[in-house]
């Protein structure tokens, strides 16, 4: 059985789908770009900013389906520009403690709002 999860301390979703979807003990994780979850707008327009604010809200929806970012096991990256991909490393290094999920970094001609950068992922509850 498919259970939705939301949170208001992530931004709204921007389209037709949901912030996750829980089946069992597995949670999918929707994308999440850079956005203040209170004013529905980009945080700032440098890339370091917009992961970090990327990263809170998946931990946000992480928290409402009950579980953590310790438990992402798949995490998927999504750059505007692949030099970039230091700062992402960096604060993968914050925020993810090991054992690391694994992950995928792949640059991209876009992303809505034109965000620099997008984060989805795969969690275990």
């Amino acid at each position: 059985m498919k259970k939705i999860i939301e949170t208001n301390m992530a931004p709204k979703a921007i389209g037709a789908y949901s912030q996750a979807c829980q089946v069992g003990n597995q949670l999918f994780l929707s994308g999440q770009i850079g956005l203040n979850p209170s004013t529905g707008e980009l945080v700032a327009n440098d890339v370091k900013a917009q992961l970090e604010q990327a990263i809170l809200n998946m931990q946000a929806v992480c928290n409402a389906a009950n579980t953590s970012l310790q438990n992402v096991v798949k995490l998927n990256v999504y750059l505007i520009d692949m030099l970039d991909f230091p700062i992402v490393n960096d604060l993968v290094n914050q925020y993810f403690k090991p054992n690391f999920p694994a992950r995928a970094v792949v640059q991209v001609a876009g992303l809505p709002k034109n965000a620099k950068i997008e984060l989805d992922g795969i969690a275990f509850c």
